[in-house]
């Protein structure tokens, strides 16, 4: 099995000029854990953006600034000083016992799959492996 049979195809993702709480709505709108972050001038993939990494980045405005400039200072930090930028990407053609690997050794929840263009294709969580592990349980009993 490859990257292509378990992967989540077109999957939500942000412009690098979007604000932390154009993120954090669109998250909660789309109820996704992970938002590739995507190049406005040519739609190339420049980072990741997770769920955990925009709450901590949430609660640490939270702390320092307090309740009430909390939707300014979201509104103001620009997604690319929160995202992650060293992502590890995936082809279609990878194969699932590499990717599962590096999942466990790195403790991620999500892979960019790109093309030869570096264009977001879809993306492989650990939910993608779960679903997985459930088809084939399924197969075998």
């Amino acid at each position: 099995m490859k990257v292509l049979d378990i992967m989540t195809q077109n999957p939500v993702c942000i412009s690098d000029e979007a604000s932390l709480k154009d993120a954090h709505q669109l998250m909660q709108s789309r109820n996704v854990r992970h938002l590739p972050v995507i190049s406005e001038t040519d739609g190339q993939l420049i980072g990741m953006l997770t769920h955990k990494k925009m709450i901590a980045s949430v609660l640490s405005m939270l702390n320092k600034y307090g309740q009430g400039a909390l939707d300014r200072k979201e509104r103001y930090t620009p997604i690319a000083e929160v995202m992650e930028t060293q992502v590890q990407k995936l082809g279609l053609d990878e194969p699932l016992t590499i990717v599962v690997q590096y999942f466990i050794e790195n403790k991620l929840g999500c892979l960019p799959v790109v093309d030869e263009q570096n264009k977001v294709l879809g993306i492989v969580t650990s939910s993608d492996f779960v679903k997985l592990c459930q088809r084939l349980l399924l197969k075998h009993n």
